[in-house]
């Protein structure tokens, strides 16, 4: 025990000497006499060599007799007792030399980890809008008047027109369908920007929705990230849409699955039925191929020769011509008129969300972040009839002529500008909005007065620039518990994770970095950009202008 006891010692003090920690080569200086150091180490070394070879026949000498006292039985029990304690000890040295190899590894990551990294590219932020000096009340009045008040003002006009036309066109959609084979296409509804008053470039694009269904006897399904389905990280916001039988359950009928006799027949289903179901009477339906999920692909097509049928059968009625816009779109559409005016709207297909006012969108417009959906099948949940019914619900809070819509407008503006002189971000109108939306709930409704505008245009800079900071901006209704009872908003999503609308800055760091930089762009010319479009005023002219329509 003594022996062993000594041989640990004399190990942990030999690493503790000889340990690079203690005695580093960086900070020692050149001895005079190289030659005779070297020649005293190595006979050092040989002293100690020679002493250790001592040391073990020593205690080989004293093992061989020990041994040769001792019973059998006795070495046994022996070994059994020191077998502990040599195990103890160790795994005390091997705590010793890992607690060293710690504390060295700790003292060099302090002299190194303020030397840079990519995170530190982004050490400005918080100190850019320190820096930035916004326009005065008078300024941001007389801007917001004479740039946005000036430019929005037929937006209801317009709006009045497309939902016209959309309306007539929907009708003689319907009118062409097969009603016991197509999709049942109910009446559209207007969302976005344009339907909550606070759309401010050029040009205006009405965005609206179409709820379809499929033909009796089928209904829709759904299934959704948080309903305990299994579905992945970067999947999250989207569900699923499966087509079934209204006559059956969830599971199906008994039929899929159990082998009926030959003198057998379902009620439900004959066997030409049965045959048909799985290929042909579900890509019928819209389905990805060999499943019953709906297919958003096979919609986009779907739609797009319905509409087309459609619009070759009331165009008489027009003096101009409709068509499409964009490819990868299914209802995104635009008039021409001969005098060489247009008019661009979106009719996107939707599939309500049980009984509520959220939807699965088919082809939800893609920002520079959003990546390829893993499948088709996949269908991205819109809360934009949520969103509009809030700020009105909102609205009818807050003080007349509340700078709510003004401070979204003008943000928006500097935003859209920057962007075209310095190029895309992956800031969208969608991550504004939602920023306005968290200070709506958070913020006193008294704030909003009309006068406090520059306050409230700060607040939101500030928010935005802490989000990009933290990569995190949470989606205003997936895991918020004090949504407004009015709304009706379903509780699935309420209880649901909060979704970081921010979350592809993190696995995009080169798109991260071109957003903070337009961002921080954006900060110091906000002056220049409202001057630019700003006539000077007097300071007393600052009332009567912020209006809003909501």
């Amino acid at each position: 025990m003594p022996v062993g006891i000594f041989r640990v010692c004399l190990v942990v003090i030999t690493a503790i000497i000889n340990h690079p920690l203690l005695f580093p080569k960086e900070n020692g200086t050149i001895p005079e006499n190289t030659e005779e150091i070297i020649q005293k180490m190595k006979e050092r070394e040989e002293i100690l060599r020679l002493e250790q070879l001592r040391l073990e026949q020593e205690i080989a000498g004293q093992e061989a007799r020990q041994k040769a006292l001792e019973k059998a039985a006795k070495v046994v029990e022996e070994s059994k007792e020191e077998k502990v304690p040599w195990d103890m000890w160790t795994a005390i040295s091997l705590v010793i030399f890992l607690l060293i190899e710690l504390w060295r590894q700790d003292f060099q990551e302090g002299n190194w980890q303020d030397t840079g990294g990519e995170e530190d590219e982004m050490a400005v932020l918080g100190k850019v809008f320190k820096g930035v000096v916004l326009p005065d009340k008078a300024t941001l009045a007389s801007f917001y008047e004479k740039r946005i008040l000036g430019t929005t003002g037929d937006m209801a006009r317009m709006r009045e027109m497309v939902e016209g036309f959309a309306d007539d066109l929907l009708e003689a959609l319907r009118s062409v369908c097969n009603r016991d084979a197509d999709m049942e296409v109910e009446d559209c509804m207007g969302v976005g920007s344009m339907y909550e008053n606070w759309r401010v470039r050029k040009p205006f694009v009405c965005d609206l929705i179409v709820p379809f269904a499929p033909p009796e006897p089928y209904c829709f399904r759904s299934q959704t990230w948080c309903s305990g389905d299994s579905f992945p990280p970067d999947e999250q916001g989207y569900g699923t849409i499966k087509v079934c039988r209204a006559d059956e359950g969830v599971a199906g009928c008994i039929c899929d699955k159990t082998k009926l006799g030959e003198d057998m027949l379902c009620l439900l289903h004959s066997q030409a039925n049965t045959a048909r179901r799985p290929s042909s009477e579900m890509e019928d339906l819209l389905c990805f191929k060999n499943t019953q999920y709906l297919d958003a692909d096979q919609v986009m097509k779907w739609f797009q020769i319905a509409v087309t049928k459609a619009w070759n059968r009331i165009s008489h009625k027009y003096e101009f011509d409709l068509s499409f816009s964009l490819l990868d779109s299914p209802g995104a559409l635009k008039i021409k008129f001969k005098s060489g005016k247009s008019i661009a709207f979106n009719l996107t297909p939707v599939v309500q969300y049980e009984n509520s006012d959220v939807y699965f969108i088919s082809h939800f417009p893609r920002s520079g972040l959003a990546a390829d959906l893993p499948s088709s099948t996949r269908w991205f949940l819109t809360f934009a009839v949520y969103e509009r019914r809030f700020i009105q619900l909102v609205c009818k809070m807050l003080p007349a002529n509340a700078c709510h819509v003004s401070c979204l407008q003008i943000l928006s503006f500097l935003h859209g500008k920057q962007c075209s002189l310095t190029g895309p971000s992956g800031l969208t109108n969608y991550h504004l909005k939602t920023v306005l939306l968290h200070l709506l709930q958070a913020r006193p409704c008294q704030d909003w007065a009309p006068e406090k505008l520059e306050a409230r245009l700060q607040d939101m800079l500030k928010f935005l620039e802490k989000c990009l900071h933290e990569k995190k901006l949470y989606h205003f209704f997936i895991g918020n518990g004090k949504i407004p009872a009015e709304l009706g908003f379903p509780i699935i999503f309420q209880r649901a994770e909060p979704l970081n609308l921010f979350r592809p800055f993190v696995l995009h760091r080169d798109v991260y970095k071109k957003t903070v930089d337009t961002f921080h762009e954006m900060l110091r010319n906000t002056s220049a950009l409202i001057n630019e479009y700003t006539v000077h005023i007097p300071h007393a002219h600052t009332n009567g202008i912020h209006k809003e329509s909501l």
